[in-house]
């Protein structure tokens, strides 16, 4: 993977290049730039210059003691952008990396021309807020990693899910650093996306997971984004992107044609 320093941390990346529209791709919380694997070898087969990341904190990336908020993130991929000479870039973003999608793409019209979130808690439903401190306590505890390990098992898979993805996934997951894993999810908890979404100007795809609890309240995110498209998969979990990437890849793909056919 190749890297660029800034402002001391290391933020590596992989890049395939390409003539068609640039494409941002961005994980989610515990997770690294090969949870959207898929989507980065079809893209580039395609013909787009597609940029892979490991957010800070995450992967091969540095992991420096501080503050993770999704602005921290979305300013790191603004950056990239501009030293990549990304313009016009879509991104897309699973999980935590959709609100970092979504958060770029309001503050950085000058530089998102369309994002996809996929499965991600933009807006966060009353219930899942209200878990959350009880669940941030027990990630900040000597035991976090078996909260950890619960919640992932629990929320974010279908029976019907790989059982050896599932295992890998949560392995990789369980192996980020507790620092990282706590902060992340409370800039995750702290996100307005209320006061982000009026700086939102380009076109957006949101795709849901299969799941019985929505990982954000549609109703809601309507209010605040009418212009959203949706779309949701048959049969996965939350890592929607890597067991059933036919019907995630599809989506994608027919909404870059709409908001900008040939």
């Amino acid at each position: 993977m190749k890297s660029l320093e800034r402002d001391g941390v290391k933020l590596f990346y992989q890049e395939s290049e390409g003539a068609d529209r640039p494409i941002l791709l961005v994980h989610g919380w515990c997770c690294d730039h090969t949870y959207l694997a898929f989507q980065h070898e079809y893209f580039a087969r395609a013909g787009h210059r597609v940029v892979s990341v490991d957010l800070r904190g995450h992967g091969q990336s540095d992991k420096p003691h501080q503050s993770y908020t999704m602005q921290v993130f979305a300013d790191d991929l603004a950056w990239l952008c501009q030293q990549l000479s990304l313009s016009g870039v879509v991104v897309v973003g699973h999980s935590m990396g959709g609100i970092v999608a979504f958060d770029l793409a309001c503050r950085r019209p000058d530089t998102v021309s369309a994002a996809v979130m996929l499965d991600a808690a933009v807006v966060l439903p009353s219930a899942a807020r209200a878990a959350i401190p009880h669940f941030l306590e027990e990630l900040r505890s000597i035991n976090y990693r078996d909260a950890l390990r619960s919640f992932v098992t629990d929320a974010l898979f279908l029976a019907t899910d790989d059982s050896e993805r599932k295992q890998r996934i949560l392995k990789a997951m369980l192996s980020t650093p507790q620092h990282v894993v706590v902060s992340a999810f409370e800039g995750l908890r702290d996100y307005d996306p209320s006061a982000a979404a009026k700086g939102l100007a380009a076109p957006c795809l949101y795709i849901a997971a299969d799941e019985v609890q929505p990982r954000s309240d549609a109703v809601k995110f309507h209010e605040i984004a009418p212009g959203v498209a949706y779309g949701k998969t048959v049969g996965s979990g939350h890592f929607c992107q890597m067991e059933v990437p036919d019907q995630v890849n599809a989506m994608i793909e027919r909404f870059l044609f709409v908001i900008s056919p040939i």
